[in-house]
C-alpha cells in the first residue's frame, strides 16, 4: 500500500508541476544540448511557448514555413489542401548534404522494395521515418509537440545530432488534420481563463458538436488510410508510397484518466497477414520509448487496449506495407489543465510526453537502422516469393464507374492494374472490356492486395478495436473472381481516367438514363434542378433487344421547358459531367411497358434535410453530407437539433435522422415530425435512430434478441464475453426484390451490406414488404458471435410503412459507411427519389 501511494503521489506531482511553474523551453528540451540562436524558437514566431495556448493551424504553418526559410536542414512541401482550403504541409528534414541529394536518396531507398534490391548496401543507407501528429484534431498535444520537435531538429547543435541527420530522413507531418486542429484550437483558446480552472465540468473541456476530432465532413480520418477517400488521406498515402518510410508514428490522445500508451497492442489481435518480425521490431522500438519515459518519470503501458488488425489505421497500415507503424496514445487534458484520477493533468505535460516519444522514435531508428532497412527489403522479397500465380478480376458492365473507383484506390496504393484484353467469363461472372480490370497476384503489393480482397470469417480473437472486415469488391458491389488468368489481361493501366460514356445522339422523342450507373442520382438531380420532367420505370422493358431495368429514368422531349436542341445539349453535358450513359430513343413502342405507360411515374424534385447536432453521431451524419455534397452535387440542409422547435419543416420533402447515442433526439420533437410526415414528408432513420422511431410510434416492428447468458465466465473475463457479442463491423449477404423501388438500379438479386449494430428486425409476414432480407447464411466476411449469427438470419435491415400521406423508412445498417461502401449508396438515393412509389 505504501509503494502504491508513493507512485500516485509522484505521478500527481509530475502532472501538476507544469502548471505550478512558468513554462519554458527547458521544460521540454533535452538538457546539455546547445541550440543555434539563428533558428527562431516557437514563441518568437507564434507569440507563445507551446503549452501556454493551443496552436491553431495557421500559426503552425507560420512557424514551419519560417523554419524551412532559415534552416538548411529543412525543406517544406505543399501536398494539396483540405476541404476548407488549409495547406497539407510536409517537412523533409535531414542533414544539409542529404537534402542537396535528396531525390537520389529517395530513389535509392525506394529501390529497397523493388525486385533487384539485393545489391543495395543498407549499412550506408539513411533510414526514413514518417512522424505524424493529431489526426484527430482535438487530440492536440501531438501537433503542439510537433512545434518543439521541428525546432529541436532545426536548431540542436553537436556531433550527435549531426550524425543522426546524416543517417536519417525525417518526414514530419505536423498536422494530419488541419481543419479539426483549427476547430479545436479555437474552442480551447476561447474558453481558457487567466486562472486556469481544472474542473472537468468547465465549458473548456466540453466541445460543442461535432468537436474537433474530425475533418470538415466529420470523418474519422484515422480510418481512411486504406479507403483513401479524403484529400488529407490522399496526400498521406502519396507521401508514404513516394518514400516507403521504415517507421511511421501516429500521435494520439485518449481519456484523461489514462497515462501513456505505445505499441505493440494486444498480441492476439494482430492481423494474421502481418509478419511476426513486424511485431518483434515494434516491441524492440518500444524499449526506447520506455527508457525515455522512465527518464522523465512518466507512467505508461503497452500490449493492452489497442490492436493491429484493421489496416485502415495509421499505426497498422504501415504493417502491411513493409514498415513498422507505431501508435502513441497520451491521456488528454482536453484543454489546458484538468483534474484526473492521477492528479491535475496539464497541457504542457501531455506535450512533453509526445515530444519525448518523438525523440525516442528517432533514437530507436538510429540503433535499429540496418535491421529496419533489411526488414523492409525482405518483406517485399518474401511477398513476391509467396504470391500465388493468377489474378483477380472485378467489374460491372452496368456500372463501370464503381469499378473505376476501386481501380483508383488500388492505383493510389501502387497496386498494378490491367485492362481486359477481351470479354471473358469466370465462375458465372461476366467481365467486359471497358468496365472491368485484371489485377495480378504476383506483384510487390501482394500482401496489401490480399488484405483488401480477402473474405475472412475465422479469427484468433473475438474482440476488435475497429472493424473486422472491409472486403473491397463486396463494398463496391462488383462482379469478382479470384481465379482469373493473366492471359485475359490487356495493357497495364498507367494513367487511370474515368470511363467516358458514349454521348447520346439527338432525339425528338425521349432519352433514357440507366439507373444502374453509380452516378445516375447526380444526373437525375441535375435534370430535376433544371425543372425538366422525368419519369421512373416501375417495370422492366426491352427496346432493340436491350433490357432497361426497374428504375430506368425516362426524359420525354416534348412539353419540356427546353427546346429539342437545347435539351439535347443539356443532356450531353449531364452525361459527360456525371459519367453516365443517356440513350436517345426514337419510339415509345417497346417490349414490356411502353414509354407512355402509367407504369412510368413522375419524379418530383427533392429538398432534403439532415438532422445534426446534440446526440446525433457526427460520423454517420458526415458520411451522408459528404455523399450528397461531394458525390452527387445535391444540396442538403443541415438542421441542428437545438433549432428544430422553430424550424419550418414544410420546406423539405425528406428528412434523414442519422444514428444517435443515448436516448436520441429530444422526444418533444416527435409530435412535430409526425405531423410533417403525415402531411406527405418522407423520414429516413438509420441504425440506433430506428429505436427512437419505434419508441415514438412512427412505426412498429419486432426484433430478435441475443439472449445468451454467461456460462463458466469469470469476473475477469466478463468484459471479453460482452465484447464478443458486439458486431464491430462485418459484411453480410442480403437478397433483393429488384421490383421494389428501394432496390432499383441493382442488376443482381443479392448484394453485400456492412453492419455494425445488433438491431435485428424480424421480417414481415407479407413477403413483398421485405425487399431487403438477410439470407439464411448471411456472413460473407468478418466476425460475429454464433448467437448473433443465428439472430440475424432472415431478418431485414430495411422497413417501410406509410404514415398518413407520408413515408417512414428504417435502415438498421449504415449504407454510407466511411465513404467507400459504394455498393449500398444507391439505397439511400432510392429512398429519396422513389419514396412515394413504395
Amino acid at each position: 500500500m505504501r509503494i502504491s501511494t508513493t507512485i500516485i503521489f509522484l505521478f500527481s506531482f509530475l502532472f501538476i508541476q507544469a502548471q505550478d511553474q512558468e513554462i519554458t523551453l527547458d521544460y521540454y528540451l533535452p538538457a546539455d544540448i546547445s541550440y543555434n540562436s539563428e533558428i527562431p524558437t516557437p514563441q518568437e514566431v507564434i507569440g507563445f511557448i507551446p503549452g501556454e495556448w493551443h496552436v491553431s493551424h495557421d500559426r503552425l504553418l507560420m512557424y514551419i514555413n519560417k523554419l524551412a526559410e532559415v534552416s538548411p536542414r529543412i525543406q517544406i512541401e505543399n501536398r494539396g489542401f483540405t476541404y476548407e482550403g488549409r495547406q497539407l504541409a510536409l517537412l523533409v528534414i535531414s542533414s544539409e548534404e542529404n537534402l542537396e541529394n535528396i531525390e537520389n536518396i529517395r530513389k535509392e531507398h525506394v529501390s529497397l522494395v523493388e525486385n533487384d534490391s539485393e545489391s543495395l548496401n543498407t549499412e550506408a543507407m539513411p533510414i526514413v521515418i514518417n512522424q505524424g501528429f493529431s489526426i484527430h484534431g482535438n487530440e492536440a498535444s501531438g501537433s503542439n509537440s510537433a512545434l518543439l520537435y521541428a525546432y529541436y531538429l532545426a536548431a540542436a547543435e553537436g556531433d550527435e545530432i549531426e550524425k543522426v541527420l546524416d543517417n536519417t530522413v525525417i518526414l514530419l507531418d505536423p498536422a494530419f488534420n488541419p481543419d479539426g486542429l483549427q476547430r479545436f484550437a479555437y474552442w480551447a483558446n476561447t474558453n481558457k481563463s487567466e486562472n486556469i480552472n481544472p474542473d472537468p465540468q468547465d465549458r473548456e473541456y466540453s466541445e460543442v458538436w461535432p468537436g474537433g476530432r474530425t475533418n470538415h465532413y466529420w470523418f474519422d480520418m484515422n480510418r481512411d488510410w486504406l479507403p483513401v477517400q479524403l484529400p488529407e488521406s490522399q496526400a498521406r498515402i502519396a507521401t508514404f508510397h513516394k518514400w516507403y518510410p521504415n517507421i511511421l508514428t501516429d500521435h494520439h490522445e485518449m481519456g484523461s484518466n489514462s497515462t501513456f500508451f505505445f505499441q505493440p497492442g494486444i498480441p492476439s489481435r494482430t492481423h494474421p497477414l502481418t509478419p511476426k518480425m513486424n511485431q518483434d521490431l515494434t516491441r524492440e522500438i518500444g524499449t526506447y520509448h520506455a527508457e525515455a519515459l522512465d527518464e522523465i518519470g512518466s507512467l505508461y503501458y503497452t500490449e493492452e487496449n489497442y490492436d493491429d488488425f484493421y489496416y485502415g489505421k495509421g499505426s497498422t497500415f504501415p504493417d502491411i506495407n513493409g514498415s513498422v507503424g507505431i501508435l502513441f496514445e497520451q491521456g488528454s487534458s482536453r484543454g489546458h489543465a484538468q483534474e484526473t484520477e492521477n492528479g491535475i493533468l496539464t497541457f504542457p505535460f501531455t506535450i512533453r510526453n509526445q515530444f519525448t516519444a518523438a525523440l525516442s522514435t528517432l533514437e530507436a531508428s538510429q540503433h535499429m537502422r540496418e535491421d529496419l532497412l533489411n526488414y523492409q527489403r525482405n518483406f517485399f522479397k518474401e511477398s513476391r516469393d509467396s504470391a500465388e500465380s493468377g489474378a483477380y478480376a472485378f467489374g460491372n458492365s452496368h456500372d463501370p464507374f464503381s469499378a473505376y473507383k476501386l481501380a483508383e484506390i488500388l492505383k493510389r496504393h501502387k497496386i498494378e492494374v490491367y485492362e481486359l484484353k477481351d470479354n471473358f467469363s469466370q465462375q458465372d461472372e461476366n467481365f467486359e472490356k471497358g468496365s472491368a480490370y485484371i489485377v495480378p497476384k504476383n506483384q510487390r503489393q501482394h500482401r496489401l492486395l490480399k488484405a483488401m480482397f480477402e473474405k475472412r470469417t475465422e479469427f484468433r480473437d473475438s474482440l476488435f478495436y475497429d472493424i473486422s472486415a472491409w472486403t473491397f469488391p463486396l463494398a463496391f458491389n462488383l462482379d469478382f473472381t479470384e481465379e482469373a488468368a493473366m492471359k485475359n489481361a490487356g495493357s497495364k493501366v498507367e494513367e487511370l481516367s474515368p470511363i467516358s460514356p458514349e454521348l447520346p445522339e439527338e432525339s425528338d422523342y425521349a432519352y433514357l438514363l440507366n439507373w444502374k450507373d453509380y452516378m445516375a442520382p447526380k444526373a437525375l438531380n441535375k435534370i430535376l434542378e433544371k425543372d425538366l420532367r422525368a419519369k421512373v420505370a416501375m417495370e422492366d422493358f426491352w427496346l432493340e433487344g436491350k433490357n432497361y431495368g426497374y428504375g430506368t429514368i425516362m426524359i420525354p422531349v416534348q412539353n419540356q421547358k427546353l427546346g429539342n436542341a437545347d435539351l439535347y445539349e443539356f443532356l450531353k453535358k449531364v452525361s459527360k459531367e456525371s459519367s453516365v450513359k443517356i440513350s436517345a430513343i426514337q419510339t415509345g413502342m417497346t417490349k414490356g411497358i411502353n414509354l407512355g405507360s402509367n407504369q412510368f411515374r413522375a419524379i418530383k424534385p427533392q429538398k432534403v434535410a439532415l438532422i445534426v447536432g446534440g446526440s446525433v453521431t457526427s460520423y454517420d451524419a458526415g458520411e451522408i453530407w459528404h455523399l450528397f455534397d461531394q458525390r452527387y452535387d445535391m444540396k442538403i440542409t443541415k438542421l441542428d437539433v437545438s433549432d428544430l422547435s422553430r424550424t419550418d419543416l414544410s420546406r423539405y420533402t425528406d428528412i434523414i435522422l442519422p444514428s444517435s447515442w443515448g436516448s436520441g433526439i429530444d422526444k418533444e420533437f416527435a409530435p412535430k415530425l409526425k405531423e410533417w410526415t403525415k402531411s406527405g414528408g418522407t423520414i429516413i432513420a438509420y441504425r440506433s435512430a430506428v429505436n427512437w422511431m419505434k419508441e415514438h410510434k412512427f412505426i412498429d416492428f419486432k426484433t430478435k434478441e441475443n439472449k445468451m447468458t454467461a456460462q463458466d465466465i469469470s469476473f475477469g473475463e466478463r468484459g471479453d464475453f460482452r465484447g464478443a457479442q458486439v458486431i464491430g463491423g462485418a459484411i453480410f449477404e442480403v437478397k433483393l426484390d429488384r421490383s421494389h423501388p428501394i432496390a432499383f438500379g441493382y442488376k443482381d438479386d443479392k448484394i453485400a451490406m456492412f453492419r455494425n449494430t445488433t438491431i435485428f428486425m424480424e421480417a414481415d409476414e407479407q413477403s413483398y414488404k421485405n425487399p431487403i432480407q438477410y439470407t439464411q447464411k448471411p456472413l460473407l466476411s468478418g466476425y460475429i458471435s454464433k448467437p448473433n449469427l443465428d439472430s440475424i438470419a432472415s431478418t431485414v435491415p430495411f422497413k417501410h410503412e406509410n404514415m398518413g400521406r407520408g413515408e417512414v423508412m428504417l435502415f438498421t445498417d449504415n449504407t454510407n459507411f466511411r465513404a467507400f461502401w459504394y455498393g449500398t449508396n444507391k439505397l439511400l438515393m432510392n429512398a429519396i427519389f422513389f419514396g412515394e412509389e413504395m
